[in-house]
């Protein structure tokens, strides 16, 4: 399972990535492993300000449906309108082409609070 050194977890299996002054978030290889093939993406929040743990969107599997959840507070300023016409872009590369959503923090601190790779990891193995 990959794992990018340079990313932040949440418990539910969301990643968020710093880009200067905006995150990049989608769910992880963990997460889409566990989901299967990744049928549509459904992402009706842009331009919203949500707080962190506030759903943002759904991901549907084939047998499956479940919530995605911001993992720090902030507005939604893009999303990765590719997965509309390619959701199997999740399966295939979740930590690039399956990403989900460009967000504002609206409070950098909370960034400090996610779980780092090695902590996702040891909860993983839990």
């Amino acid at each position: 399972m990959k794992l990018p050194s340079n990313f932040r977890y949440t418990k539910e299996h969301e990643w968020f990535r710093q880009d200067d002054n905006e995150g990049v978030v989608g769910i992880t290889d963990f997460a889409q492993n566990e989901l299967g093939d990744i049928v549509f993406v459904e992402i009706e929040t842009l331009g919203e300000t949500l707080e962190a743990g506030a759903v943002f969107g759904t991901v549907e599997a084939v047998k499956t449906v479940s919530d995605l959840y911001m993992p720090v507070a902030g507005t939604i300023i893009a999303v990765n309108d590719n997965l509309e016409e390619n959701p199997a872009a999740v399966n295939t590369d979740p930590y690039g082409e399956g990403w989900m959503i460009r967000i504002a923090p609206t409070d950098n601190t909370q960034i400090d609070s996610l779980l780092d790779a090695d902590a996702y990891q040891l909860m993983l193995e839990s």
